[in-house]
C-alpha cells in the first residue's frame, strides 16, 4: 500500500487526485489531505440546494463534485480527509466499518469514545464528526471520509444554509446533524500536526507493506490536468445536477419580482417573472431570452445587462436580481 499525504490544500485538485489514483495507480493506496474552506458536493445531489449560494460566493468559496454518493459537506484547514482507494471491488457498498477502523481505534486510544453509527457516520456522543462515501467501479473500492478536527462549525453553518422552500427537485437532501469537533473531546490538547502521524501509523500496522509515497511532477501535472478539464469546471461541479426549479422574490425600488425557474443539465429551459412592477416592454421578450443559457451567475448577469434589463423591470439592482435567480 503507498501512504500519501497530498502537498495540496485546494479542494478541486485533492478530489482530482482522488479519481487520477483510481484509475492509475495499480497499488492500493491511503490518502489524506487537508483542504482550504470549500463545499464538497455529493456525486447525485442538486449543488444549489445544497449550498448557501450568496454566502459561498461572497466568500469565494470552491464548490466541488465528487466521484462518490452521499451528502454535502464542508472542509476547512481543521479538517482532515481520509481516502482507501484499493484494488478490489468490494461486493458491500453499504458496510462501511473496514475503513473507517482506523479512525476510530486511534481515538479510542485517544479516549474518546468514538463510533460508527447507521450507516456511514462517526460520532461521539451521539454528535457527528465524520462522514463516509463509497464507489465501486471497475473492479477497484474508492471509500473515503472527513475529520472534523478542529473545523470552524459556524462557516459550515453558514455553507450550508439553504431555505428549503426555493428548490424543487428529485435529489436527495443532506441531513443535517449536530456536528462536533475532535479536540473537544480529547483530554489534553493535541494539534491537527500531531494527530495525523496517528492516524498513519494505525494504518500502517494493520498493512505492514505499506510505504510513504510522494507525488512525482508527472503526477501532479496529471492531476492538474483533470482539473482543467473536470473538477476547476462549471460542467461537472453545478451542471451536472439533476433537473430542479427554482422560485425566488425580491422586492426591488420598482416593486415585487418573483422568479420561477426550470432547469435541466444546468442549462435554464424557462424562466416566468412576475410581479407589481411596472414595465415598458413585453416581459415575455427577457423571458425568453434566459433559454438556453447556463445557470450560473457570470451567464445569467450577462443576459440581463445585455437586455437592459431596466426596461422590463424597472429600478432594481443588477446584483440583487441576479442573486434572486440563485
Amino acid at each position: 500500500m503507498l501512504s500519501i499525504f497530498s502537498p495540496s490544500n485546494y479542494a478541486p485538485f485533492n478530489i482530482a487526485l482522488e479519481e487520477y489514483i483510481l484509475n492509475n495507480f495499480q497499488e492500493d493506496c491511503f490518502l489524506l489531505y487537508i483542504n482550504e474552506p470549500c463545499i464538497i458536493v455529493g456525486r447525485f445531489q442538486n449543488t444549489l440546494a445544497e449550498i448557501n449560494y450568496q454566502w459561498v460566493q461572497k466568500n469565494q468559496i470552491p464548490v466541488v463534485r465528487r466521484l462518490t454518493g452521499g451528502g454535502t459537506v464542508f472542509h476547512d484547514l481543521g479538517n482532515l480527509n481520509f481516502s482507501f482507494l484499493m484494488n478490489n471491488a468490494e461486493d458491500d457498498t453499504v458496510n462501511f466499518a473496514r475503513y473507517t477502523a482506523p479512525v476510530l481505534a486511534v481515538l479510542n486510544d485517544l479516549g474518546v469514545p468514538a463510533v460508527l453509527q447507521g450507516r456511514n457516520d462517526l460520532t461521539i456522543q451521539g454528535m457527528k464528526f465524520s462522514g463516509n462515501a463509497k464507489l465501486v467501479q471497475n473492479g477497484k473500492t474508492l471509500q473515503h471520509g472527513t475529520i472534523l478536527f478542529n473545523s470552524h462549525v459556524e462557516s459550515l453553518t453558514q455553507a450550508l444554509k439553504v431555505n428549503p422552500l426555493k428548490f424543487s427537485d428529485k435529489a436527495v437532501k443532506s441531513v443535517r446533524a449536530r456536528v462536533t469537533n475532535v479536540i473537544d473531546h480529547l483530554s489534553e490538547p493535541m494539534k491537527l500536526g500531531d494527530f495525523i502521524p496517528l492516524v498513519r501509523k494505525k494504518v500502517n500496522s494493520l498493512y505492514p507493506e505499506s510505504r510513504d509515497y510522494s507525488l512525482t511532477i508527472d503526477d501532479r501535472e496529471a492531476v492538474q490536468a483533470l482539473v482543467d478539464a473536470k473538477y476547476g469546471k462549471w460542467d461537472w461541479n453545478y451542471g451536472k445536477s439533476p433537473q430542479y426549479n427554482l422560485a425566488s422574490a425580491i422586492r426591488a425600488n420598482s416593486g415585487t419580482i418573483e422568479v420561477y425557474l426550470d432547469v435541466s443539465n444546468g442549462i435554464i429551459t424557462s424562466l416566468r417573472i412576475f410581479g407589481d412592477f411596472f414595465s415598458s416592454r413585453d416581459i415575455k421578450e427577457l423571458e425568453r431570452s434566459f433559454s438556453g443559457i447556463a445557470h450560473n451567475a457570470d451567464s445569467v448577469r450577462e443576459v440581463f445587462e445585455r437586455e437592459d434589463y431596466k426596461s422590463f423591470v424597472g429600478d432594481a439592482e443588477l446584483d440583487e436580481l441576479v442573486a434572486a435567480m440563485f
